[in-house]
């Protein structure tokens, strides 16, 4: 009874917690099975690189209408497309990969980004943008997310099929589908930016995408399969949530960086000890020499 009372009772007896902790979960459910196919396409760092992408928008909406949300969300996704944009249009017309016109123009943003902030705002303003205010997460927060959550699922249930089919297979849509590809790879970004713009008011630009990607490449570890996978992710994220706001209560540490570190162990776990983690995949590999050694 103990341990169940020091696990509910800070959101059974804190307004405060129970909505940080419903804000972590509506993001856990759109997130991460978006950074599983992010990993899927080997595009974890595209993640990243989004995340900061957002910053200059998020700034300009904060100089224009000071902490409006959805003055800093609509700013911040103008953004983020506009960087998915000009680094596909880069991409197609020169020899860069895009994971490198990504970069190019992720790190400027971040710059631009701060250097907006500074002009009006303070290093606390800065700070709350950056790492978030998961704490203060208010209901007018809260249903933005949920609303973003909703928005997500629904089109991934729509894209499944052709997701996967990319992820694995792209060659087979461009020969077939003539453009499809493209409409699809473009729609998948957009939700990628729209999450990422869900996530920085409550992780912060520089944190969200920690929800994002390492529960998804935790999940990797652990299931060979698909939708194995994606059940998994999200119940690390969930997890993830859970304890990192728990573990920021009582520890009195920041909540969203707290989240992510709770992430980033589950991380280190699944890749010593789940099934497809290097250090079992090592214990097997030397199990099977051994075997057709005495054979």
């Amino acid at each position: 009874m103990m341990i169940l009372h020091l696990l509910l009772d800070p959101f059974l007896s804190l307004g405060f917690m129970r909505r940080a902790l419903v804000a972590c979960f509506a993001l856990s459910l759109s997130s991460t099975p978006l950074g599983v196919f992010l990993s899927l396409r080997r595009m974890s760092l595209v993640g990243d690189a989004l995340s900061h992408a957002i910053l200059p928008g998020v700034a300009i909406g904060y100089l224009l209408s000071g902490m409006s949300l959805m003055a800093m969300g609509i700013g911040g996704f103008i953004a983020g497309l506009l960087v998915a944009v000009l680094s596909g249009w880069v991409t197609s017309l020169t020899v860069l990969k895009e994971d490198a016109s990504f970069a190019g123009f992720y790190l400027g943003s971040l710059a631009l980004g701060v250097t907006l902030v500074s002009l009006r705002g303070s290093s606390v303003d800065l700070l709350h943008l950056l790492f978030g205010t998961v704490l203060a997460v208010d209901s007018q927060a809260i249903l933005f997310v949920g609303l973003i959550a909703t928005v997500t699922l629904l089109c991934l249930a729509l894209m499944y099929r052709a997701l996967i089919i990319e992820a694995f297979d792209a060659a087979f849509l461009r020969i077939n589908v003539r453009g499809y590809p493209r409409l699809i790879h473009a729609l998948f970004l957009a939700l990628v930016v729209l999450n990422l713009v869900a996530g920085f008011q409550i992780l912060g630009t520089l944190m969200s995408v920690g929800l994002m990607m390492l529960p998804a490449v935790a999940a990797r570890c652990w299931s060979g399969h698909l939708p194995g996978t994606l059940l998994i992710a999200l119940l690390i994220g969930l997890l993830s949530a859970w304890v990192g706001l728990l573990w920021s209560f009582y520890a009195s540490i920041p909540a969203g960086p707290a989240i992510v570190l709770t992430a980033s162990l589950i991380f280190f776990i699944s890749v010593l000890l789940g099934p497809r983690g290097s250090f079992t995949m090592i214990l097997r590999r030397h199990y099977f020499t051994a075997g057709k050694a005495k054979k």
